[in-house]
Formats: C-alpha cells, structure tokens, sequence
C-alpha cells in the first residue's frame, strides 16, 4: 500500500477506541496531539467526538499530525469546521530520528512481534517509502517540537502515537511528560520500545492495555 493511498480505520468501537473516548472527554486534558490521524475517521474521531461533547470546547485543542498529503487533505475536509482540530502536515520526527536499517533488520530478526508476519523484504520497503516521501516533500522536521514551540507547550496532556512504523520510540523521547500516553502497535517495531521504556518508567504506570487487540495497544497515566 502506497503511503499517499487513503486507508480504513482500523481503529473503530473497540476498546482502545472507547478508552480514547474517555480520555477525551477528561476535563484536565486540555491539550492532545495525535501522530498518525491519517484522514481522521479512527482514533481522531473518538477524540473529536468526546472533546466536542464537553462544555469546556473552546479551551481544548487536538493537534493532528499526518504525513501523507491526501490522508491529510481528507483529515482537514472533515474537521475544517471544527476550530479546535489543529491539523499538520508534518513529519512527527526527523529523518535522523529514524532507526538505521541495520537496526530495524536486527529487531526483526531477534525479536519476534507481529511485525515477523510481513516478509522482512515488504517492511524494508515500508521504511524506503517512508524516508523518501519525506525527503521528497522536504518535510524531514521535527513536527512535535515545531508544534510545541508554536503552542507554547512544555507537555501535552495526551499523546497518542499511532504513526509510522519506524518513529515510535523517537516520538515517545519527544512526549514524555505528557499526562497520559497512548500507544497503539505494541506488538510491532513501532511501539515496543516505547512500550518497554514506559512499563519501566518510574513517573508512569499502565490504566489500560489489551496486548491482543490486533498489535496490541496499551495507555499510562503520570504519577506525578
């Protein structure tokens, strides 16, 4: 599948959808960014839809992050009309952020995750499309620090990381702080290290996970 190809949900009423929802609709989550909306009819929806509900609207903002242009046109054509959806077209992290090739082929090879389903000659090809588009889009940027530094924003109040394949423990170097973290793909190269780092971090403990529901997803609370 083509990056620049618009893609189902895959995350649609199950139970990280519904545990979204709830974290949505949390009066002390004021600031949310989403990387990997892709045209917002999955997980961006659950958080629209609960964030919309609240009476505190006007002082919620839900910064998208989507890299490719036609998911992220169809992402700003559905929630053009809503002001609090802040919708970016941007790489979440640079291309320097990503792991080697070496890297990604030793994981595959000596840790066994879901990834192992998918010929290891397909997800190589997965990180050369990846890194091209970004170069080729001149968008090779540091997307989260750029939307942090715009908004003023030290930490966010929910990140979710639900992007790239290959960006997953480099978004999370980028987010921690935040009040609450959601990781989608746990069972994959895209989040098990960050799913490691987090399930041993002293200031964050796990609220939710279900390690079956397709790659897994699980989501930590602050402690302090």
């Amino acid at each position: 599948m083509a990056i620049t190809d618009l893609i189902s949900p895959e995350v649609s009423n199950d139970s990280f959808y519904t545990a979204l929802s709830v974290l949505g609709s949390y009066e002390e989550i004021k600031t949310v960014i989403e990387i990997g909306s892709s045209s917002g009819e999955g997980t961006t929806k659950a958080l629209v839809d609960s964030i919309s509900a609240r009476a505190d609207v006007s002082e919620v903002k839900l910064f998208c992050m989507e890299l490719s242009r036609p998911r992220f046109n169809k992402l700003v054509s559905n929630y053009s009309n809503l002001s609090f959806v802040k919708a970016y077209n941007l790489s979440s992290v640079s291309l320097s952020d990503f792991p080697s090739k070496d890297e990604l082929i030793y994981f595959y090879k000596n840790t066994k995750t879901n990834l192992n389903l998918t010929p290891l000659e397909i997800v190589m090809q997965w990180y050369d499309q990846d890194v091209n588009y970004i170069r080729e889009n001149c968008l090779d940027i540091n997307g989260i620090e750029v939307i942090k530094q715009a908004n003023k924003i030290i930490h966010f109040d929910l990140a979710l990381i639900d992007g790239s394949e290959f960006t997953g423990e480099s978004e999370l170097h980028s987010l921690i702080g935040a009040r609450y973290i959601a990781l989608d793909d746990v069972n994959s190269f895209k989040c098990f290290n960050a799913y490691q780092i987090l399930e041993n971090h002293v200031s964050y403990q796990c609220v939710e996970r279900d390690l079956n529901l397709r790659n897994g997803f699980a989501i930590y609370k602050r402690n302090f």
